[in-house]
């Protein structure tokens, strides 16, 4: 940041002398010395051959979008709104190892890759030197939440790819004008991204030197020589990772969770928050939701007692593999439609302009893919299939496409939230669905307890259970230990408190199968809904509550014309009482390694794990639901 006494003219003069006239007269128009002298550094350290200044306009959305498909970003495809994006076989996921979170005197932060910052900030600088030249220089302003919220944060992206500015184009809200009306009162975060060198294909060339660094302490990232878009797409999770230290800071919440609406009896609608890991369910439950307020992220306030969330964004950016028109009608119409506007990366992109990905209708043909020139029976260097389209490929697309989108996604107020939703992959222990006895019992026991068997995705043993509490630790620039804290404090403000449920749709049989089928999440959701305003009772087991057989029999029957049998129910909701017993043990010694872990934590662990003692100790190991109605034992409060 500047210093006080630095007067605005000498950022003006320099950026006029670096800028193309309507570039320098498009920023002038933004009175912050502060944001025009870092833009003059940036464009001088970099040293791109032109800078392009996109405002509001049609005319700029369309330019960006050009220019993507001008200069090679993207590959048209038979349809002129969808395009392809191809990252390149070295580039083609987050870089966990190389993106950092720069803080001062590289302070370790547990269970979080920490850098210093001083050490960070000069690699950057010394990587980025002359990185655009020959390119075009975007800057882009964007507003992350509603226009003229009080949850909205605000920010400025620096990028040398059209692709990256065309995502976040359809992803987010557009917002120049904001920046010229309200600068320099104005707080944004900052954004600068090169793709480096790029190889013959257009794909970053220099891999070995991506860098991903989040200046936690300036509201700066960094990234370099990479184009995927987890590292790259400012406002996405990068962003994420500013608006959670900010939220820390200001005493609210900032989630890696969709926001839909479930409607109850007399078509009121209750709107729920939900964090799942990837691969867990997150987006399959929105889409059976009744309104679609947000697919992926949330920014939770405490307003007059209620929290409120609203949808930072507005456009989904979601895995396609597997996509299909049985289970994801409405996510596959949108993606087939001539009339809608798609960005697909690492998909396979076929000679006649047809674009491919497992789960579409069709066999793949010869064309590109993310690996480059494919066709069928193609095989790598050791003899391995090469898949036509990656696992890990994606869409980019408004959300404003979704039949059920809720009218209230630009709501500046937000949407009241009643219940908060944690999902994960557990084969063996947890119900399909599950109400902690409070708020406090379901941020410890459920949200900062949440694990995901680990899949064939993840490079390391399938099978085990992999930690990820809030299902954001990928994204945290604070300890898991402070941000389960900051989720006790915000609780302890609210005199309306959300209920808290966990969901686990992956609970296998004796045999290995899945006992649930993929619809029956609409059943637990609209259980969940009745459950808030007490319109049905519940089994109270150590772990939390569970349905009464009868309420999911009337349910199942009602909403998806189906049986519901009791030995299902036996199977699903009996309480596995040594593995509740295990996961608390594997929770609590994690837990011990994060020394500002809230002391609540092993209370509430120690508490439960007591119950689930007495519980065995009574009816042993695995307990039948229609046991625990007749347990009074078990009646007094989650403390007792």
């Amino acid at each position: 940041m500047p210093h006080a006494s630095e007067p605005e003219y000498d950022h003006l003069e320099r950026l006029r002398r670096l800028l193309p006239p309507v570039a320098y007269e498009r920023l002038a128009a933004i009175k912050d010395a502060s944001l025009l002298k870092w833009i003059a550094e940036m464009v001088g350290l970099a040293r791109p051959s032109s800078v392009y200044v996109v405002t509001d306009s049609d005319e700029d959305v369309a330019y960006v979008a050009r220019a993507a498909l001008e200069r090679g970003e993207e590959l048209p495809t038979k349809y002129p709104k969808h395009t392809a994006h191809f990252d390149g076989p070295r580039d083609l996921a987050r870089d966990r190892k190389n993106t950092r979170i720069l803080v001062p005197g590289g302070e370790a932060i547990p269970l979080l890759n920490t850098y210093e910052r001083g050490a960070g900030v000069r690699e950057i600088y010394e990587l980025s030197r002359g990185i655009m030249e020959g390119r075009e220089m975007f800057i882009a302003f964007y507003c992350f939440g509603p226009r003229g919220s009080d949850f909205t944060m605000y920010a400025v992206q620096l990028t040398d790819s059209a692709y990256v500015i065309h995502s976040e184009n359809i992803l987010y809200r557009n917002c120049y004008d904001e920046f010229v009306k309200r600068a320099p009162d104005l707080k944004y975060a900052r954004f600068f991204h090169s793709s480096g060198e790029r190889d013959a294909n257009g794909w970053s060339k220099n891999v070995d030197r991506r860098r991903i660094y989040i200046d936690v302490e300036d509201g700066v990232v960094y990234s370099v020589n990479t184009q995927y878009a987890g590292n790259t797409v400012g406002l996405k999770k990068l962003m994420l990772r500013l608006c959670v230290r900010a939220g820390y800071r200001e005493n609210w919440l900032c989630e890696h969770m969709f926001i839909a609406g479930v409607r109850g009896p007399g078509d009121r609608i209750t709107y729920f928050t939900g964090a799942f890991p990837a691969g867990c369910g997150k987006t399959a439950t929105v889409l059976v939701s009744d309104t679609v307020v947000g697919d992926d992220l949330a920014i939770i306030k405490n307003v007059d007692g209620v929290a409120r969330g609203v949808n930072p964004e507005v456009g989904m950016f979601g895995i396609i593999d597997g996509v299909n028109p049985v289970d994801d009608p409405e996510i596959y119409e949108i993606l087939t439609s001539p009339e809608t506007e798609v960005i697909f990366s690492n998909v396979l992109l076929m000679d006649g302009g047809e674009v491919w990905w497992r789960g579409k209708v069709g066999e793949p043909g010869p064309g590109m893919n993310y690996a480059g020139r494919w066709w069928p029976g193609k095989r790598d260097e050791s003899g391995q299939d090469v898949l036509p389209s990656h696992p890990n490929a994606r869409f980019t697309t408004s959300i404003r496409y979704l039949k059920k989108l809720d009218p209230r996604i630009d709501d500046p107020s937000g949407v009241p939230i009643h219940g908060m939703i944690f999902g994960g992959r557990d084969p063996a222990t947890l119900p399909p669905v599950l109400e902690a006895f409070d708020w406090e019992h379901g941020m410890i026991a459920i949200g900062a307890s949440l694990e995901s068997e680990k899949t064939a995705a993840i490079l390391e043993r399938v099978g085990e259970m992999d930690f990820n509490p809030f299902a954001i630790l990928d994204f945290l620039s604070i300890s898991p230990g402070k941000f389960l804290e900051l989720h006790l404090r915000f609780g302890e403000r609210l005199s309306v408190v959300p209920k808290v449920f966990g969901v686990n749709y992956f609970l296998r049989d004796e045999a290995g199968r899945f006992i649930a089928e993929k619809v029956d999440k609409r059943v637990w959701l609209k259980w969940m809904e009745l459950r808030i305003h007490n319109d049905c009772r519940a089994i109270r087991t150590p772990v939390g509550y569970v349905p009464l057989y009868q309420d999911l029999v009337k349910l199942f029957d009602a909403h998806l014309g189906k049986e519901y049998p009791e030995e299902r129910y036996v199977k699903e909701f009996s309480i596995r009482v040594d593995n509740f017993v295990a996961k608390i043990e594997r929770i609590w010694g994690i837990y011990s390694g994060i020394p500002d872990t809230p002391p609540r934590l092993f209370e509430v662990l120690a508490e439960q794990k007591r119950r689930l003692e007495n519980l065995r100790a009574a009816h042993g190991s695995v307990v039948s639901p229609f046991k625990l109605e007749k347990i009074e034992s078990l009646q007094p409060s989650a403390q007792g």
